[in-house]
């Protein structure tokens, strides 16, 4: 295969790179939600966030691919990151570049690559956010534009690595967070003619587990939920906490009504703790459920508002 050349700013662009502080960090949910998101849209077996180090290709977020990192030598986003849009390989197969590399000829037997460059906040290009599928394949207009977009997602994450838009105590994204990632998420959803609904959930008598048992055990109760939260719902949906005992999730590719079944799923999952621990409190919540609609919502804070209505209503309703 074609060795790519190094970039003209290859001394900054690898400054840019450390001054990140990804490199052979543990994955993050931020990055995998989005090469999930991007591996589902265009229905490929391998996306990848894949970062160009000074000899290695070493990969923040992957899915469907068993490697850590690859030497860059053999790299396709190596070539990738020499313009700014996205590069295509139809069919490594048949392209003099790539036809005779070990990842053409062996595992993970590339056939068809695209990659968008991913810049860090200074404009330098690090790596991409990259497709891999074991057959050959094009991408029309639209296509393109929506890899362009799924790349701007993973710029944001970068610029947001500085910022704290995790909650502290659970551990999934806070309201700062996902404002950012639903904001992203629904224009998406919006570009591409596909349904989304937002969830509200509420815990129900949640001060009285604080005044009663004190704040160590609403602390659990919050932790517990997080983690019932995250084992009903789909790895795809967007799920935070907004603040005291209130939560959400936001479902990309889903009506209001396919929302009911990962919230019989939580149902079902509580009650089985709540037998299983009979000495704990046991935890209930009301939800409301929300679709979204772009002349009704413009901005995440629409689609949270109306969720919220529903959500006070099933409360009052007592469900």
């Amino acid at each position: 295969m074609l060795k790519a050349p190094l970039p003209p700013d290859e001394a900054s662009r690898l400054r840019s790179l450390r001054d990140l502080r990804v490199l052979d960090t543990p994955p993050e949910e931020r990055f995998d939600r989005l090469t999930r998101l991007t591996r589902r849209l265009f229905e490929v077996p391998v996306a990848l966030v894949s970062l160009v180090d000074d000899h290695r290709q070493w990969f923040k977020s992957r899915q469907g691919l068993d490697l850590s990192e690859t030497p860059r030598e053999i790299s396709f986003c190596a070539h990738a990151i020499h313009q700014d849009g996205v590069f295509i390989v139809p069919d490594a197969h048949e392209d003099q570049r790539f036809r005779d590399s070990p990842l053409v000829t062996a595992h993970p037997n590339i056939r068809f690559y695209a990659g968008r460059p991913v810049k860090a906040p200074d404009g330098a290009r690090v790596g991409t956010l990259c497709l891999m599928d074991h057959q050959p394949r094009e991408l029309d207009a639209e296509d393109l534009q929506l890899l362009d977009d799924l790349g701007t997602l993973v710029e944001e994450e970068f610029r947001n690595l500085a910022l704290i838009t995790t909650d502290e105590l659970t551990g999934i994204t806070n309201r700062r967070g996902f404002r950012s990632i639903a904001g992203h998420a629904l224009a998406l959803c919006r570009r591409v003619r596909r349904p989304a609904t937002l969830v509200l959930l509420d815990l129900d008598r949640f001060k009285e587990i604080n005044d009663t048992l004190g704040h160590a055990a609403g602390d659990k109760v919050l932790r517990d939920f997080s983690r019932h939260l995250l084992e009903a719902f789909r790895d795809s949906d967007v799920v935070a906490r907004l603040g005291g005992d209130e939560f959400c999730v936001l479902l990309s590719g889903t009506d209001e009504k396919m929302a009911t079944r990962p919230l019989e799923n939580l149902r079902l999952r509580l009650e089985d703790a709540a037998r299983a621990a009979p000495g704990e409190p046991p935890i209930r919540f009301s939800a409301g459920a929300a679709s979204y609609d772009p002349a009704r919502h413009p901005t995440v804070e629409d689609l949270l508002h109306d969720a919220d209505l529903r959500m006070y209503e099933a409360k009052r309703a007592g469900g």
